[in-house]
């Protein structure tokens, strides 16, 4: 997710939380804003669909090195018995 659609998505559930309350100026809101888009921006974020690929890629090579371990397991077993 970039920062700008989390940023979008928590001020719409700010500014639901907030509607009846009219203290929040325009002032207070813009420093809000800038805040949470800053430390947006310096969040290292990924989309969910990229999360699940990566994952996906991690088991993947999981199963291959358990599958690798095996074999060399099996292999050293049967040198030792040479």
């Amino acid at each position: 997710m970039n920062p700008e659609d989390l940023h979008k998505q928590v001020w719409q559930q700010l500014s639901q939380t907030f509607a009846g309350a009219q203290a929040i100026s325009d002032e207070v809101q813009g420093h809000l804003r800038s805040a949470m888009m800053s430390t947006f921006g310096r969040l290292d974020l990924v989309t969910r669909e990229e999360f699940d690929a990566q994952r996906a890629v991690l088991m993947r090579s999981r199963e291959k090195i358990e599958t690798l371990e095996r074999q060399l397991t099996e292999l050293e077993a049967a040198l030792a018995d040479k």
